[in-house]
C-alpha cells in the first residue's frame, strides 16, 4: 500500500509467517548462510522513511477529501473515510514509536554509571 516505510499489512504478514516457522515441527537446525553480511539499516534513514510514508498517508487523504468535496464522482465517500482511518491510524502509531522512544531515551538518561 505504501512505499518508502512499514505497512501494518506487512507487519501482520511477517507475524503470520513467523507463528507459521514456531509451530512446524523441524528435523534438522536451519541452515544458516554466513556468506551475505547482514544489511545495516541507518536509523534516520528507516525513520525519515517511516514518517515520509505517514504524510504521504495525510496528503493522499486530504486530496481525496478535497475531490470528494469538490463533487469529483470518480471518488467514494467510503475510499475517502478509509484513506482518513489509514492516515489516522498511521498517525497514531508514529505517535506511539515516538513516546517509546522518548521513554527508552529518559531511562537510558536516568541510569547511573
Amino acid at each position: 500500500m505504501r512505499t518508502g516505510g512499514i505497512d501494518s499489512s506487512q507487519i501482520q504478514s511477517m507475524i503470520a509467517q513467523l507463528r507459521a516457522a514456531a509451530t512446524r515441527p523441524q528435523a534438522t537446525p536451519p541452515v544458516v548462510q554466513t556468506e551475505q553480511p547482514a544489511t545495516r539499516v541507518d536509523f534516520s534513514n528507516a525513520l525519515k522513511g517511516a514518517l515520509d510514508s505517514v504524510a504521504e498517508s495525510q496528503n493522499k487523504a486530504q486530496a481525496m477529501s478535497k475531490q470528494f468535496q469538490l463533487g469529483d464522482d470518480s471518488v467514494n465517500l467510503s475510499d475517502v473515510m478509509i484513506q482518513m482511518q489509514k492516515a489516522s491510524i498511521n498517525f497514531q502509531a508514529t505517535v506511539q514509536v515516538r513516546n517509546k522512544l522518548v521513554d527508552a531515551y529518559t531511562n537510558i538518561m536516568n541510569m547511573q554509571i
